[in-house]
């Protein structure tokens, strides 16, 4: 009896080590063993085996990760105050580097990205952080890529998310749209008075050339006031003089002004 207890506990006992022993990482996953401190190497994916209490694994998720860069208060190169906030998205290429080589690869991570955000954003105008933010983002991608490399991190994509100015800024900048959709404005009206003119000018100089053209003018000029006023329109023979063309023009403004009453 005493026996069978003994042999039940050694069945027992090296079933618990063997259950130890076996580790299991999943496809996205690397465990980086190390055998009494040192380092041993990478296992994964899938089954694998260990010695209990002499092996220590730390497993690696090799996925694309999101890390959000809190609001940062950003001065630009002209001295202007913004706050800026990013998102980061990263992956661990590999893995025993992101173990060895840095205490904490995330938040090693997260500090570089808000230092280089800064520095970045910091050599730029205010105009160019608002109007170039993909080439500020695909910059600070290439530096965060580069220096997060000896650690086994890449860094897929760098993105500024929000860029808030100042109240006063945001004032100024309304103001200063204003101002421009005004001064267009005003551009393209001249540019219409400008060519109006110059089709009058065009037409005044053919009324002289071909008073015919100008008599065609006037008759078309009386006939609509006749549609309106329902009148009947009685046009001069070919045979009766020329007149000016003031004296057309002012025929047809009189002819107007007495039908207007």
């Amino acid at each position: 009896m005493a026996f069978d207890i003994r042999l039940l506990a050694g069945v027992l006992v090296i079933g618990l080590i063997l259950f130890s022993s076996l580790k299991i990482t999943r496809q996205y996953e690397r465990a980086v063993v190390f055998r009494f401190g040192k380092l041993l190497g990478e296992k994964g994916p899938g089954l694998f085996l260990i010695i209990p209490i002499v092996d220590r694994i730390v497993k690696v998720d090799l996925r694309v990760r999101e890390l959000d860069v809190p609001r940062q208060t950003v001065i630009s190169s002209d001295n202007v105050s913004v706050d800026v906030d990013a998102v980061i998205y990263y992956k661990v290429t590999e893995s025993t580097k992101a173990i060895v080589e840095v205490e904490d690869y995330e938040a090693a991570t997260a500090l570089l990205a808000q230092t280089t955000l800064r520095d970045v954003l910091g050599q730029n105008e205010l105009d160019t952080i608002l109007s170039n933010r993909d080439e500020l983002n695909t910059e600070i991608q290439a530096i965060l890529d580069n220096m997060t490399d000896p650690w086994g991190i890449k860094v897929v994509t760098a993105t500024m998310r929000d860029v808030a100015l100042p109240e006063n800024m945001l004032r100024a900048i309304a103001r200063q749209a204003e101002a421009e959709r005004e001064k267009r404005a005003r551009i393209i009206l001249a540019e219409g008075e400008f060519q109006a003119s110059q089709r009058m000018s065009d037409a005044a100089t053919l009324y002289e050339e071909k008073p015919s053209a100008l008599k065609l003018r006037e008759f078309q000029t009386l006939t609509e006031i006749a549609k309106e006023k329902n009148l009947i329109v009685v046009s001069a023979g070919s045979d009766a003089p020329r007149r000016s063309v003031e004296d057309i023009c002012a025929t047809a403004g009189l002819a107007k002004a007495v039908v207007g009453k």
